[in-house]
């Protein structure tokens, strides 16, 4: 395949950034898109040129570092697949790929294709955790759950903190991600000891890192590679209206 790719090039968060156009041939239709961009990096420092900074981690769908915005989508054409799932038999001979990083307020470009994700790191620091008493570990059948508690909590787990969900909304909102976050807790026992104002302060986080407010577009969902329900948004505001009582009652 042949291929022209417009990528964002930009040296910090403060420099003025823009598109440059590269030429590659010869990619295999069963090339990753990192791969892709692997040959990319090759020829450009065959050519004494700085290759294009991009992040990667387990190229397995698990980590959620690879973030692109490809085509005008996150993470590329296909659902519920991350950037280093997406593959090269997925475009056509001679097409025209634009690529991007996360575009966000919260998310300052780092460099190039590099966004700064720290804010989901506070987010999560501000409520995002569970008490746990040291010594051995409780027998499994200790604490009896649910099997749809169960299985509600492990679908919002599956949230890889990608942000892909913060690049598709129009906002700029973290709601889904929060709410995934607050949801995995929340229907669990191990996360009663926190739920009272695990919520209020996950959100109040949130809205101090500067992220959008949610008006249920609904492209976070549809963009997200893990597919995480916007169900979990309205678990958040039942848990973010419990909170509010909660602590307006103290």
């Amino acid at each position: 395949m042949r291929l022209s790719l417009k990528v964002w090039r930009q040296s910090n968060k403060d420099a003025a950034g823009g598109f440059e156009e590269y030429k590659l041939d010869h990619v295999s239709p069963d090339m990753s898109f990192l791969e892709m961009f692997d040959v990319l990096n090759e020829q450009l420092i065959e050519e004494g040129k700085e290759p294009v900074s991009f992040d990667h981690d387990c190229r397995e769908g698990i980590c959620g570092a690879c973030s692109m915005y490809i085509n005008g989508r996150p993470h590329g054409p296909l659902r519920g697949v991350t950037t280093c799932q997406l593959h090269m038999r997925s475009f056509n001979d001679g097409d025209t790929i634009v690529v991007e990083p996360w575009r966000a307020q919260a998310f300052p470009v780092i460099k190039d294709l590099v966004v700064d994700r720290d804010a989901f790191d506070r987010v999560i620091s501000a409520g995002g955790f569970v008490s746990v008493n040291t010594g051995n570990a409780q027998d499994a059948n200790a604490l009896p759950i649910a099997k749809e508690a169960a299985d509600d909590a492990f679908a919002a787990a599956a949230c890889i903190g990608c942000g892909a969900c913060v690049a598709a909304c129009k906002n700029a909102s973290a709601m889904l991600f929060v709410s995934a976050k607050i949801s995995q807790l929340a229907l669990l026992p191990q996360g009663q000891a926190e739920r009272s104002i695990r919520a209020e302060k996950m959100v109040a986080q949130m809205d101090a890192e500067g992220f959008g407010a949610c008006t249920n577009t609904g492209a976070c969902s549809a963009e997200c590679p893990k597919e995480i329900s916007l169900e979990n948004i309205a678990r958040m505001n039942r848990e973010y209206i419990g909170a509010k009582f909660s602590s307006s009652a103290v």
